[in-house]
């Protein structure tokens, strides 16, 4: 089985988008406006609301999603 390209995890009121991959790197890059201080660590923390469109781009690029 593949490993994700972008891991998810749930943080209850955030949710921490982590790139795994290059061209999950490269999609968030592209698709992402983000200040640094929405990074932990290598992840982008969102709020849930926001985390669903994301989602949603991630996977409709052809991008899988993990936990």
């Amino acid at each position: 089985m593949k490993a994700a390209d972008v891991l998810v995890d749930n943080q209850g009121t955030i949710m921490v988008l982590t790139p795994q991959t290059q061209k999950a790197k490269d999609w968030f890059d592209e698709n992402v406006e983000a200040e640094g201080w929405q990074w932990i660590g290598d992840g982008l923390g969102v709020d849930h609301r926001m985390a669903e469109n994301l989602l949603q781009g991630i996977l409709t690029s052809g991008l899988t999603v993990g936990d």
